[in-house]
C-alpha cells in the first residue's frame, strides 16, 4: 500500500509539473500575441498620425507644402531668438492675371495651371534645403536657406523664365497670352530680422512689381520708389 501510494503521489506530483509548465507556456503565447497585436495597433495609429499630420501641412490642390506648414518652417529656422544665422531669402510668387484666366479658362483650367506652376517652382530650387509653399490663392511662398542677393536674384528669375516657357494660356491677360509670374524677392544678410519682417519686405517687393507691369522679379531695397520702372525680367537694383 505504501509503494503504491508513493507511485501514485510521484506521478501525481509529474503530472502537475507538466500541467503547470504547459499552462505557462500557453499564458506565454498569449502574452506575446497580445504584446504583438498591441505593437500594431500602435504602429498602425502612428502611422494614422503621422498621415493626418501630412494632410494637414498639405496643400490638397498643389500637393506642395501649405501655409501652415510653412509658418511653422519658419519658426524652427528662425529659432527662439527670431534670427536665422545662416542667412536666407523669401520669394513672394504671385501668378498676373490669374483672375481672368478662370474667367475666359474656368476654375478647371485655373487650378491645372497652379498645379504646373507649382511644379514649376520646385524643379527651381534645392530639394534638401529650400522650401516650397502655396500661401494662398495664386501666390506661393519660396525660402532659400542661406544664399545672398544674387544667388536668390537668380533663383527668381529661373523660376518666371521658366513658368513663361511653359507656354499656358491665359488668354485674357494685359501682359502676355501665356501665363506670367511676378516675384518679390527679400535677403536678410548681417541684418538679423524675423520671418514676418522678410516677408513683408518680400510682400512689399512683389506689390511693387505687380504695379510696374508684372512679369518681372523684383529685389527689395528701401530706397525703391513705387515710381520706378523696371523692364519685364530685370532685377530692382
Amino acid at each position: 500500500g505504501s509503494a503504491v501510494a508513493g507511485t501514485l503521489f510521484f506521478a501525481s506530483g509529474i503530472f502537475a509539473t507538466v500541467a503547470a509548465r504547459r499552462i505557462m507556456t500557453i499564458l506565454a503565447q498569449k502574452t506575446f500575441l497580445f504584446e504583438l497585436r498591441d505593437r500594431r495597433r500602435v504602429a498602425e495609429l502612428a502611422k494614422a498620425n503621422d498621415r493626418l499630420v501630412l494632410l494637414a501641412r498639405t496643400d490638397p490642390l498643389t500637393g506642395i507644402s501649405n501655409r501652415r506648414w510653412m509658418t511653422e518652417t519658419l519658426e524652427h529656422l528662425w529659432g527662439s531668438d527670431k534670427r536665422c544665422l545662416a542667412g536666407a531669402a523669401m520669394l513672394m510668387c504671385d501668378i498676373d492675371n490669374f483672375k481672368k484666366l478662370n474667367d475666359h479658362l474656368g476654375h478647371a483650367e485655373g487650378d491645372r495651371c497652379l498645379v504646373k506652376v507649382a511644379t514649376i517652382l520646385k524643379e527651381n530650387v534645392r530639394r534638401d534645403r529650400d522650401h516650397v509653399a502655396r500661401y494662398g490663392g495664386e501666390e506661393f511662398l519660396v525660402l532659400l536657406p542661406g544664399v545672398n542677393e544674387e544667388e536668390a536674384a537668380a533663383v527668381a528669375e529661373r523660376m518666371r523664365k521658366s513658368v513663361e516657357a511653359a507656354a499656358l494660356p491665359n488668354p485674357g491677360s494685359r501682359v502676355s497670352r501665356w501665363v506670367t509670374l511676378s516675384i518679390g524677392v527679400a535677403v536678410q544678410t548681417a541684418e538679423a530680422i524675423s520671418p514676418e519682417q522678410l516677408q513683408q519686405r518680400a510682400d512689399a517687393a512683389l506689390y511693387l512689381a505687380k504695379q510696374t507691369g508684372r512679369n518681372r522679379v523684383l529685389l527689395h531695397r528701401p530706397e525703391l520708389s513705387a515710381r520706378k520702372h523696371i523692364r519685364p525680367g530685370s532685377l530692382g537694383a
